[in-house]
């Protein structure tokens, strides 16, 4: 199968998620990504340590399908090899504050002074207008400012959820953006920015709830994991764990009532619509609730399998790495690297396509894997690869 990338060079300047996940997506749709690291190794590469050497989780999910280097690009040596890097490039991704972009040389006039038709993807915490713009952030800030923060809570603490959603889903937006700009270069022949921004991921995701807020002045507040525009939907405890249930919809409820074997919610008129069962979603989740406390998870779940309402149990990590169907679908792809006890199950790009490979090829580069190799391929002689790492540029 072949790369629906390839040929294209990425250049990827990010740190943490947003930005080199990007990456990371189109390594593994065939593009060539190069990581560029400083001297002494990302903060990203040392996240959740899993080796000898503290390489971490976060490194295999961000890094893998990339070269790798190290750059010094705040020295007039490291600004040079930029230069030649960008001119091998059709996209530089950053997810770095502006003034930082421009003290290195990556703000995009810089840029398409050196390579007309560069491709800019600029993810950032809150874009570049508005009175955030200069601001940092985090995923969990995206949360916390989105409402979606609130809306997780139980009314009197809010919630964070464990995983960082709004970084992912910023590498996702920005890998779609870029591949946008790819197609618009290739008609056209322009390069141009492809911002994008924790904020506005968050926003999107968070916007229905803003639309009803807006429309209706309703002022909600958290139930948890109880939904207020359906039901039953929440989580309930079983003899021996816990199962989420969600029903949506009257022919969901109507699965429910049979599963109850008591027609009378039918007929009640606070239980008509999905909006009417969200409201009241406190007296069908109590009901629902009595029923799983009475079974295991296992018999919950094969009961409710059979009327075919949507459920499924609540796993730990652990459960999850045991589960048939993760292995089945082959969502986790075992990567060997250098100072790993055992390898490493990585979550594999979950789009597959009948014509493309788009699987995880190759692991993350130890720190400065590739330097010399790229250094030669830019024309530095051995010598002079020497010269600049007594520099410490490299």
């Amino acid at each position: 199968m072949s790369g629906v990338l390839s040929g294209i060079r990425v250049l990827d300047f990010g740190r943490y998620i947003a930005g080199p996940y990007c990456a990371t997506i189109m390594g593994q749709l065939g593009a060539e990504v190069i990581r560029i690291e400083k001297l002494a190794g990302s903060e990203d590469r040392y996240m959740t340590p899993l080796t000898e050497n503290g390489e971490g989780g976060l490194l295999f999910q961000i890094a893998h399908d990339k070269m790798g280097m190290t750059l010094n690009p705040m020295k007039p040596e490291g600004r040079e090899i930029v230069e030649r890097l960008v001119k091998t490039a059709d996209v530089v991704v950053a997810n770095l504050p502006v003034d930082t972009l421009e003290t290195m040389g990556l703000d995009y006039e810089s840029l398409k002074a050196i390579k007309e038709d560069i491709i800019l993807t600029h993810p950032s915490a809150f874009g570049d207008v508005g009175p955030y713009a200069n601001k940092v952030g985090f995923d969990g800030i995206g949360q916390a400012m989105s409402g979606a923060m609130y809306m997780s809570g139980d009314g009197h603490e809010p919630r964070k959820l464990y995983g960082p959603w709004v970084d992912f889903s910023t590498a996702m937006i920005s890998c779609i953006g870029t591949l946008a700009a790819l197609m618009h270069r290739d008609a056209t022949g322009e390069g141009q920015v492809v911002g994008t921004s924790l904020f506005g991921s968050s926003i999107l995701i968070s916007g229905v709830t803003l639309m009803e807020q807006a429309m209706l002045d309703l002022n909600r507040v958290g139930t948890s994991n109880r939904a207020q525009g359906a039901g039953p939907a929440d989580t309930f405890q079983t003899k021996d764990g816990w199962v989420l249930v969600q029903s949506i919809g009257r022919p969901l409820f109507e699965r429910w009532v049979k599963l109850m074997g008591e027609d009378h919610w039918l007929e009640d008129p606070r239980f008509e619509t999905d909006q009417d069962r969200g409201d009241n979603n406190e007296i069908l989740s109590e009901r629902m609730a009595k029923w799983c406390i009475e079974r295991t998870t296992e018999e919950a779940l094969e009961q409710m399998a059979a009327v075919r309402l949507p459920c499924g149990p609540v796993l730990s990590p652990q459960q999850v790495l045991e589960d048939p169907h993760l292995k089945a679908m082959g969502l986790l792809k075992e990567i060997d690297y250098p100072n790993a006890d055992k390898p490493i199950p990585v979550a594999d790009f979950p789009v597959k396509m009948s014509k493309s490979d788009t699987s995880i090829k190759k692991r993350p580069p130890t720190l400065g894997e590739h330097t010399d190799e790229l250094m030669e391929s830019l024309g530095y002689s051995k010598d002079e690869i020497t010269a600049l790492k007594e520099k410490r540029v490299i």
